[in-house]
């Protein structure tokens, strides 16, 4: 029988999925470890998706997305990230996850490096071993309170690199990069003409500081940016997101999305139009709610001698249980499973540098987070 390809047998699986999936078969678990928000998407929205399906609008549409979609997403852009695109930069995605993929695979090639984020989302080396190329860890350390060593990382950059990824607001850390880092970061790609892919799924939630995209301070083409409805707007499972290309790239990318996904389904764009345009209460409504969890649970952290990263952004708590885990916190976040029943994302399944590290969302009932954070083993 034939084999599937061998680097495809090297790829990498998913450590957050791995405990998940064991929690999920635990009844009465309480699962901190899954980015979901707690919240349910507006009526408005889901109305827009049932109309279309009540109105038989479930044929192909244009591969880059329907025209009221790409509208609302030009015009969110210039509003609140003041990029100015046109709609053939705008490509709609079966959420970020594709737009993420897309922009690798328009920019690398087979034996490409990637310079990643470590700690960093998973799929970003995933997709790498995927389409061939190397991904090249960059650590972002606790002594620098997980930035960038930005010496460190030119050092790092070689003939073969293609591309840099950039996180801001970090899945997993909770962290954002500020506009002299990502100037800085703009200017390395720069100078060893490097592409720069910028995710930027949690845009809509910082704390205390302004969500800069990096694309505001390309001056020559080199910025892709991905962007999702997921988080905003309680949206994961609609799978909705978009890529914004530099200018000139409609005849490569009608060829690409043809190839991938031909188009996204009709009642998803709808429900993602009629968010993007609808009153934005319920995103500020999710921020404060986002917000009153993380003080509260990181209220709960000091009070218990718990070291954590300050978020400045997403939802997330990256706490350190390196007294507790012994140097295998993957084994480490089975047990606490299996004997305290909280479900927390191991940090090194995010890179080396998560070692010691667990990842914990806070986007849903407060309750339960402050309930499966009072089970960590505190420092003795």
């Amino acid at each position: 029988m034939p084999e599937i390809a061998p680097h495809i047998a090297r790829m990498p699986g998913s450590g957050v999925r791995h405990i998940l999936e064991r929690a999920l078969r635990r009844p009465g678990t309480i699962i901190l470890a899954v980015g979901e928000p707690g919240e349910v998407a507006g009526e408005r929205i889901r109305d827009a998706a049932s109309q279309a399906w009540r109105d038989g609008a479930i044929r192909y549409t244009p591969n880059g997305g329907i025209p009221a979609l790409r509208e609302a997403i030009r015009d969110k852009l210039a509003r609140e990230n003041a990029l100015e695109v046109d709609l053939e930069q705008i490509w709609v995605t079966v959420g970020a996850t594709q737009a993420l993929h897309l922009a690798m695979a328009l920019t690398l090639s087979q034996g490409d490096e990637v310079l990643v984020p470590d700690p960093g989302y998973t799929t970003f080396t995933m997709n790498a071993h995927l389409l061939q190329a190397t991904p090249v860890p960059y650590p972002l350390r606790p002594a620098l309170a997980f930035q960038p060593d930005l010496g460190e990382l030119e050092s790092l950059v070689t003939p073969r690199t293609r591309a840099i990824i950039v996180n801001t607001p970090s899945n997993p850390l909770g962290s954002t990069f500020d506009r002299p880092t990502l100037e800085a970061l703009i200017a390395l790609a720069r100078r060893h003409d490097l592409w720069l892919i910028s995710d930027e799924v949690y845009e809509r939630f910082t704390w205390g500081q302004p969500h800069v995209s990096p694309a505001t301070l390309d001056t020559d083409g080199r910025v892709l940016s991905v962007f999702s409805m997921s988080k905003t707007y309680a949206m994961t499972g609609a799978r909705v997101g978009w890529l914004v290309t530099p200018p000139g790239w409609r005849q490569t990318m009608l060829r690409v999305q043809e190839s991938v996904v031909s188009c996204v389904d009709e009642p998803s764009q709808r429900a993602a139009s009629a968010a993007l345009t609808g009153a934005q209460a319920a995103v500020a409504h999710s921020a404060a709610h986002y917000r009153d969890n993380l003080a509260a649970a990181t209220s709960l952290l000091e009070a218990r001698g718990l070291r954590y990263l300050d978020p400045t952004g997403a939802f997330y708590l990256w706490i350190d249980v390196s007294h507790a885990s012994a140097g295998d916190v993957v084994a480490w976040c089975e047990r606490f499973l299996d004997e305290q029943g909280v479900a927390v994302a191991p940090g090194s399944a995010f890179g080396a540098s998560g070692e010691g590290w667990i990842r914990v969302c806070v986007a849903s009932d407060r309750d339960e987070l402050l309930e499966g954070l009072g089970r960590i083993p505190a420092p003795v």
